[in-house]
């Protein structure tokens, strides 16, 4: 391991011992240990992805937006992310920390852009869970409304969604896993079973090769706006360093799972689109998806080349979807407020864990009544759930943890420079640095086609954009005050790591 870091700002990549860890806030115990396998934090992953919602609810707008290409779209998305996971995984092994992408930046880049890091963090994973919990509303409500004719307002369902995320977030993580797990196999059966469909009525027709022609790709007149869109489809995976306090051998299970959710969820999206697409034609099912009717693409295909029975089930499955989305963003953005308030980043009782379930307790009800506040409150100004407090919460929420992907994969570069601990200069020099360009130039593309993600224009999007900038400063003004009162706490963050124990 590479020398301790000073009292003052460590140097990039100075990696911060066990023995001199900051204890936890006294009355708190530590998130349970050796509870999560490499198969749960797989669950987590994929599905806060919630690859049915992706399908039928995004991949028909990327489809409308870059065209024939939108596949490969899907392939060089995930092995954009495949290079981030190389570094990312290799400094798993070395930070150990439930605020992750905080502590990554922290040891790589200096603990005053880590501490901004996280207070983004904590206010990104923090707006996609409420925001997630609205589309479960929505979804729920048009479906009772489909299926039974009866009208129920979306925000009573949202509600419900809040809290029992809220109660599943309290009890034993190994809970949230099992939920999770099933959810996820219900996805992805649905969705093979309209793929199979396609296949048995179109046959080889429904692979057209052009699809995976890189040319086409750089010849699509929207190929920037896709992979807006297309990235975003990814959200969540890096939450495998989150759960690393609670895992089970976790030098092992956190790269093991980051690669194989990176990996199915390429695949299955790229391949998923490309039958979907041929089902209908290349050329006609993007036209289609750029029709009035065009966000009933999958729901179509399913109705067209299995039967009724299908269209209906997505239609159910779909907030089952949300539902598990909302619980893995929760578990999420409620481990980030632990984490903050055991460094003192946040006020510390945010790091009292159950002594009986081993959950971070507190954080899980500070995060649930914030999911009420905005469901209620956006029910009581009359928002749209859809259009509005999911469009909007999770496109200002989806840019940063983009945002910090990026910073993540620069750190991966300066935690390493001095002593590689063995690793080979591809996977901690190359990889990181091929993610970071690649995740920068999507940011700021995200940034200059933020109407594709929000649906608005103008003085919306500058209110939805403005706080990410904001409460990285505050971050930053914040270390940069704890450095010059109390250096040897400064010294301390990020300190806290599993090794502890």
């Amino acid at each position: 391991m590479n020398p301790p870091p000073t009292a003052l700002d460590p140097s990039p990549g100075a990696a911060a011992p066990a023995s001199g860890a900051t204890p936890p806030p006294q009355g708190t115990d530590g998130l349970a240990k050796g509870r999560i396998g490499t198969s749960d934090l797989v669950f987590f992953v994929v599905a806060a992805a919630a690859p049915l919602t992706v399908l039928a609810g995004v991949a028909p707008f990327a489809i409308g937006i870059g065209g024939p290409a939108t596949p490969l779209g899907y392939l060089v998305s995930g092995i954009l992310l495949v290079f981030f996971a190389a570094g990312f995984t290799a400094m798993s092994r070395h930070v150990r920390n439930a605020g992750a992408f905080y502590a990554y930046v922290a040891r790589g880049l200096g603990r005053t852009l880590g501490v901004g890091t996280a207070y983004l963090a904590t206010l990104s994973y923090n707006l996609i869970a409420p925001g997630v919990a609205a589309g479960f509303g929505y979804f729920a409500s048009t479906t009772i409304e489909d299926l039974t004719g009866a009208e129920v307002p979306w925000w009573p369902l949202a509600t419900l969604c809040v809290l029992g995320v809220g109660v599943l977030g309290w009890l034993r993580v190994t809970l949230s896993a099992k939920v999770l797990g099933i959810a996820l196999v219900l996805e992805v059966l649905v969705l093979l079973v309209m793929e199979v469909g396609i296949l048995a009525d179109r046959g080889t027709e429904a692979f057209d090769t052009t699809s995976f022609d890189p040319s086409v790709l750089a010849s699509s007149a929207g190929m920037a706006g896709m992979f807006v869109l297309v990235i975003g489809a990814f959200t969540g995976f890096e939450a495998t360093a989150i759960y690393a306090e609670e895992a089970r051998d976790p030098a092992r299970t956190v790269p093991r799972a980051t690669f194989i959710a990176i990996g199915f969820l390429a695949l299955f999206y790229a391949f998923s689109v490309w039958v979907l697409m041929g089902g209908f034609g290349t050329d006609t099912s993007v036209s289609m998806a750029r029709a009035a009717d065009g966000p009933q693409l999958t729901f179509t295909a399913a109705e067209q080349f299995v039967g009724r029975w299908l269209a209906d089930s997505m239609h159910v499955l779909i907030v089952i979807s949300a539902f598990a989305a909302t619980l893995a963003f929760h578990n999420a953005a409620a481990r980030y407020l632990y984490a903050l308030g055991r460094e003192g980043l946040l006020p510390r009782r945010l790091a009292r864990v159950s002594p009986k379930q081993g959950s971070p307790a507190a954080a899980v009800v500070v995060q649930t009544v914030f999911g009420l506040v905005i469901v209620v409150g956006g029910a009581l100004i009359g928002a749209d759930p859809y259009g509005e407090i999911f469009l909007w919460s999770n496109s200002t929420g989806v840019l940063g943890i983009m945002v910090m992907q990026a910073l993540a994969a620069l750190a991966v570069v300066f935690f390493f420079r001095r002593d590689r601990q063995g690793m080979s200069v591809w996977r901690v020099v190359v990889a990181p640095l091929v993610a970071f360009a690649g995740l920068a130039v999507l940011a700021v593309l995200a940034v200059v086609h933020f109407d594709l993600l929000t649906g608005r224009t103008g003085a919306v999007n500058t209110a939805l954009l403005v706080p990410l900038p904001v409460v990285l400063a505050i971050g930053i003004a914040v270390a940069v005050r704890i450095r010059r009162l109390d250096p040897a706490r400064f010294a301390r963050l990020t300190e806290v790591d599993v090794e502890r124990d």
